[in-house]
């Protein structure tokens, strides 16, 4: 890759719809290792291009990940003296720009690749969130609409752990065993933005007394959606229940934009 390829970079992050920091080395006084006007790309799982490398680039990205993961959306400067003493022997200084760019998308995991799932994903891949789509069985991913990632796990609690906080959930297993297993450790985490559970209010009060025996309280049960989607939707099909999930969905976030 170019050192000037910075602006391909971001064009196909931003196809992907990836949020991702822009740095920039805004001066320099002395030695250091790249002049100003670098620029360095950083995602939250990956590196483009580079400001010189070393424990300044480090650094770099260790801020810039603290970023993304705070959601922060206004840019920052921060001044760095290349000393021994911060692990660079160029003994200058630099001044770095750090930009947030593309607004933090809200993260939505999925839970179940049946039919309702591919429904449900296939319009939420139209939307601007960053979507994780889980299931344990082979095989199950037969359509995987552009900018979704997959995950087929043995066991999805997993995917619970790793989550980031405040995710969107949505629980459609084939198994209730796993539904009900994975709604308890969404509500057990507490940090989640939105909890949908797919099924009849029987199952949501059988589901509520399973939770309360295992140790859940009602504010914890009150964050549960079950019935999952908006109420005046009322259709069965695949694509109608996807389409009051996703229209729940969409009232949350832009409830917070």
């Amino acid at each position: 890759m170019h050192f000037d390829d910075w602006l391909e970079v971001l064009a196909d992050l931003r196809k992907k719809r990836e949020p991702c920091v822009l740095l920039t080395l805004l001066d320099e006084k002395g030695s250091v290792p790249r002049s100003g006007g670098t620029k360095m790309v950083v995602t939250r799982d990956g590196c483009f291009l580079t400001i010189g490398g070393g424990n300044l680039e480090h650094q770099c990205v260790q801020i810039a990940r603290e970023m993304l993961t705070n959601r922060e959306t206004r840019p920052r400067c921060e001044p760095f003296q290349l000393g021994a003493r911060a692990g660079q022997c160029c003994g200058g200084m630099t001044t770095v720009l750090f930009e947030p760019l593309l607004r933090p998308q809200p993260e939505v995991i999925v839970f179940g690749a049946g039919h309702v799932g591919q429904a449900l994903v296939s319009l939420l891949a139209t939307l601007p969130l960053c979507i994780t789509w889980v299931d344990e069985r082979e095989g199950q991913f037969s359509h995987i609409p552009a900018g979704v990632a997959t995950r087929q796990m043995e066991e999805p609690v997993d995917a619970v752990t790793q989550s980031a906080a405040g995710s969107y959930y949505v629980v459609m297993t084939h198994s209730h065993p796993r539904d009900l297993e994975l709604t308890e450790a969404i509500l057990k985490r507490g940090d989640a933005k939105y909890v949908g559970l797919i099924g009849s209010q029987t199952k949501r009060q059988r589901f509520d007394y399973r939770l309360v025996g295992k140790g859940l309280s009602e504010a914890q049960l009150a964050q549960l959606r079950c019935p999952v989607g908006l109420p005046d939707i009322k259709g069965k099909l695949p694509a109608e229940i996807a389409v009051a999930i996703a229209g729940e969905i969409i009232a949350v976030y832009q409830g917070d934009a």
